[in-house]
């Protein structure tokens, strides 16, 4: 017997009769006796392959066959765009089968939500902020709603696990596990991850049932079209993409809002048909403009990374990138938007400078080389176990506090943390006034009622802290939303604004809403957006250097980038394949080029700071000495920090890196500087980088 004859009869029929499929594709035909028996899973397929399906084909059959009631599917995704995407497709399978799917995020009305609260749906497309607003709000009756709860996929889980949303998320399900008083099944669905088997543990929690992870056959590099050429400018980036694949439909990825917009209203001026889509544009705004992408040829969408998950926008052509992504796997998402008709995937990269043109290649000898980055859940999330403890006292409306931990201890996250932190945690937020103890049993206190209660209350759902943004009204249509900054400073003339890849003239600025009313017009404009740069690993930095120390072209570069790489790599001709090098520059600064990585250098940076008495700066490439350090002074530092261990050595914290951290008014400093610090810290990489230099100290070079 086939693995999909054992599925329910009644969804075997379905798929063949009324979805029209002939047949699953054998990874999904693979993954149905694991979902079957009830196994933890990490399922991984490129873009558009069918993982959806591979999980909640099986889950469906299961819900039939053991006559699942009521709640029992929850289908989390990282991005409200992604669920209202998915949210016809599983409505439709549901609904085959006498079943119901719905969703429920922040954009969702009241009244459909009091619906699903009055006639349970069997699946729920959600958030993890939405699933915190149902656990904690006195309205919802969370123990009635997750009872019945078995089963929870986790769309993107490497959106999810890289950064702490995905503790947050974690967190939940182990709140909910409790309330249904069972193990719930957890499946995890991702395109690109380095290492699946850290992930499936990671996602699995406390869940002690069976785990297993499904992996794609083919390589990441076959079959694909990759090329690299220079441009020099985003205005020139504009000229190439109107010129080439004319008729075709392209997605072009770049690294910022303020470029996307820049970008569109270049391509516009060059009567390219063009539509702009990112994290700040209102909803309407994102759906007009995503719906016109999916139905027209011959057009060009402009996004940042949030078309980098899968939201489906039709067949794609070509998938552009603006200078380089953060990470391979990153590439890889994007890249995989493509491919979808039996065509190769293909990704052209249009470098804006030669730093992006050497990342740019850097990247992509990676990525043929079949690296993949691993997902790092971040460490010692001291400010979301404060967030636990204050909804879980919302959830329960006054918990004892020997009750906390059968309630959080679960998750390996704090159970990993030595249980003195843990209590230091608790103790802190009591005796500031956050938490209020009477008799053993907590409940807000009056400093975290005026943070988080009332008015407030949604700050207590999301654990990153949002910049001030002002609310773009053009007469009672929202636009979009701009930081602050657009607005602040001397302006000679009006102020004008892009948004949407237009320009829109500022009429009027209600601060103390913040709310800015425009007009169109055909002036430039520009906005702003407070941004985060990931910095450079230790992989890549590595992959650059090997790229200027090389000599000729690449298969998979153009004449013009080859053309600039010849000259870039003169610039750096003093660089040596297996050593570091120091530079002593005309104002007698010295430059230790390591390509440690902006981690490894950022922990040097620290110990060569203390062992100097001199402040040294870092970034991914190399650390810079004052000019009144000599290199006898400065090898002799090095050999300082080489003998000590290395795993005790700490990047320096910087105060705005604590502000910038949501809950951190929940922890004591030292706390939460020793996460950061765990955080910032990458010992094997600096180990490397200190090997290295301890084999070739004497080699080191001065130079003009």
């Amino acid at each position: 017997m086939s693995n999909f004859e054992q599925l329910h009869p009644a969804l075997q029929h379905h798929i063949v009769n009324s979805l029209g499929w002939r047949e699953l594709r054998p990874f999904q035909d693979a993954v149905i006796p694991s979902v079957l028996a009830g196994d933890h899973l990490v399922i991984l397929a490129p873009t558009a392959g069918g993982k959806t399906e591979s999980a909640f084909f099986p889950a469906m059959s299961r819900m039939l066959t053991e006559g699942w009631s009521g709640l029992s599917i929850l289908y989390i995704c990282p991005i409200k765009a992604l669920l209202n995407n998915l949210d016809v497709r599983l409505e439709r399978y549901c609904s085959l089968l006498g079943r119901r799917s719905t969703l429920w995020h922040g954009d969702v009305k009241q009244s459909a939500r009091r619906r699903i609260l009055r006639e349970q749906p069997d699946c729920l497309l959600t958030t993890p902020e939405s699933l915190e607003v149902m656990l904690v709000s006195a309205t919802i009756d969370s123990r009635s709603l997750f009872s019945n709860l078995r089963l929870v996929i986790v769309d993107e889980i490497h959106a999810f696990a890289g950064d702490d949303r995905g503790w947050h998320l974690l967190s939940l399900l182990e709140r909910i596990s409790r309330i249904a008083g069972r193990e719930i099944q957890r499946i995890g669905l991702s395109a690109t991850v380095g290492n699946p088997e850290a992930l499936l543990d990671w996602i699995s929690g406390s869940c002690r049932g069976p785990r297993r992870v499904f992996r794609p056959e083919e390589s990441a590099t076959s079959q694909a079209e990759v090329t690299l050429d220079y441009v020099g400018s985003l205005e020139n980036a504009a000229v190439v993409i109107s010129r080439l694949h004319r008729g075709e439909k392209r997605l072009v990825f770049v690294d910022s809002r303020a470029k996307a917009e820049k970008l569109g209203s270049n391509l516009r001026q060059l009567d390219v048909t063009t539509f702009v889509t990112h994290s700040s544009l209102s909803q309407e705004q994102r759906q007009q403009a995503e719906h016109a992408f999916t139905v027209r040829d011959n057009c060009v969408i402009i996004a940042t990374s949030v078309l980098e998950l899968g939201i489906d926008v039709g067949n794609l052509d070509r998938v552009i990138q603006i200078d380089a992504p953060p990470t391979v796997s990153s590439f890889l998402q994007r890249m995989g938007r493509t491919g979808r008709r039996g065509s190769p995937r293909n990704c052209l990269f249009l470098a804006t400078s030669d730093d992006s043109l050497v990342r740019a290649a850097g990247l992509s000898d990676l990525w043929a080389e079949g690296y993949i980055e691993a997902i790092v859940p971040p460490a010692l999330p001291y400010h979301i176990l404060a967030q636990q403890l204050m909804a879980l006292t919302l959830q329960e409306q006054g918990i004892g506090r020997s009750e906390l931990w059968k309630w959080l201890g679960g998750l390996p996250a704090f159970r990993e943390m030595q249980r003195e932190r843990r209590e230091e945690v608790l103790q802190w937020m009591i005796d500031h006034e956050i938490l209020w103890s009477d008799q053993g049993i907590l409940s807000f206190g009056q400093k975290g009622e005026e943070a988080y209660g009332r008015k407030n209350f949604l700050e207590l759902f999301s654990v990153f802290l949002s910049p001030p943004l002002f609310s773009v009204r053009h007469g009672r249509q929202e636009l979009g939303f701009v930081d602050e900054l657009t607005f602040l400073g001397k302006h000679d003339g009006p102020r004008i604004l892009l948004l949407g890849g237009r320009a829109w003239l500022v009429n009027h600025i209600d601060w103390q809403r913040r709310l800015a009313y425009v007009e169109a017009t055909d002036a430039k404009g520009q906005s702003r957006w407070k941004g985060w740069t990931r910095g450079l690993d230790y992989p890549l930095c590595r992959a650059i250097k090997n790229v200027l120390i090389a000599s000729g072209g690449c298969e998979r570069w153009s004449r013009r980038a080859t053309k600039q790489m010849e000259e870039i790599r003169h610039e750096f001709g003093w660089l040596e394949s297996d050593s570091t090098v120091v530079l002593i520059g005309r104002s007698g600064e010295v430059e230790w080029w390591t390509f440690g990585g902006t981690r490894a250098n950022a922990t040097l940076a620290r110990a060569l700071t203390d062992a100097t008495r001199s402040r040294v700066e870092h970034d991914g490439f190399s650390l810079t000495f004052e000019s009144r350090l000599s290199l006898d002074d400065i090898q002799q530092a090095v050999k300082e920090v080489r003998s000590q261990d290395v795993a005790s050595i700490r990047p320096v914290i910087d105060e705005d890196a604590i502000e910038g951290l949501k809950f951190s008014e929940c922890l004591p400093n030292h706390l939460a500087v020793e996460m950061l610090e765990q955080r910032l810290s990458d010992t094997e990489s600096t180990r490397k980088t200190l090997e290295q230099a301890e084999r070739y100290v004497a080699g080191w070079t001065q130079s003009d």
